[in-house]
């Protein structure tokens, strides 16, 4: 049977779980605590030299990065399919996928995740513990700005290009909903999934509020809840006290952001 490493609340985890789910798939769980560091173990580091999450192991082969395996999974097991078969359209999911690969993911949503409510998971640690989960993380880039977000908070140097990337992509999917049902063509396929689990983490971070000029996104996301993948997928893997975290932060940090956002 397939095995998944991934963690309960990572959003590039919840997204390969969304397309398990979609496809009707069962797998081992292969659960990594990512807070106690287990993904930075010899052990997981041999199937993922990043010491990312999640990762599959399929048929005796390993498979990273949560795109990858979503397309893997695809290919892999086609029935149902999750991708257009209109070619254009197929770019376009193409296209939304590539956006959280190439800044969404590691800048907005780590940056808004950690800025407003992780850090507090390292910081209770004490000073000496958190650099040393800090000093951990193999990527010297990933590992300086997480250190920054960690110190720093809303007042860290990538916070404010986090918003900005935040209003950016609400309103280009606000933008797109308006003459489609789904973000690349009257089915659902991928590209909802991959952004299923970043409309869930604004929700969790008590940070909705931003879609609420945005009538088409919330009624996408509400259709998106409905869904049995949803359930199985996110619903049942929630961590009630990183959200009740979660929640109580960005409750308090909301009007400093919108105040950010009105001067974008």
């Amino acid at each position: 049977m397939m095995e998944l490493y991934h963690n309960d609340m990572s959003t590039c985890a919840q997204k390969v779980r969304l397309t398990l789910a979609e496809k009707g798939l069962t797998w081992e769980n292969r659960h990594l605590d990512l807070r106690a560091g287990d993904q930075q173990k010899p052990d997981y580091l041999k199937l993922n030299p990043r010491g990312v999450v999640p990762t599959i192991v399929d048929k005796g082969k390993v498979v990273r990065e949560s795109t990858v395996i979503m397309e893997y999974l695809d290919d892999e097991y086609p029935n149902p399919s999750l991708r257009p078969a209109d070619s254009h359209a197929r770019a376009q999911m193409r296209l939304w996928t590539k956006r959280l690969d190439e800044g969404h993911h590691d800048i907005a949503t780590a940056t808004l995740s950690m800025g407003i409510a992780f850090r507090f998971q390292y910081l209770d640690k004490g000073q000496e513990a958190c650099d040393a989960l800090i000093n951990r993380i193999p990527d010297p880039l990933r590992r300086e700005r997480r250190r920054d977000i960690i110190y720093n908070g809303v007042e860290a140097r990538e916070f404010r290009t986090a918003v900005r990337m935040w209003e950016a992509l609400l309103t280009d999917m606000e933008k797109t909903l308006d003459g489609s049902r789904w973000l690349t063509d009257n089915d659902y396929s991928l590209a909802d999934a991959a952004y299923t689990p970043y409309l869930t983490r604004l929700d969790h971070l008590n940070l909705l509020d931003w879609t609420a000029k945005r009538p088409r996104l919330a009624d996408w996301y509400e259709r998106i809840r409905a869904r049995p993948s949803y359930e199985s997928a996110i619903r049942q893997w929630e961590n009630r006290a990183y959200i009740d975290l979660m929640n109580g932060k960005g409750g308090e940090v909301w009007p400093r952001i919108k105040r950010m956002i009105n001067e974008l």
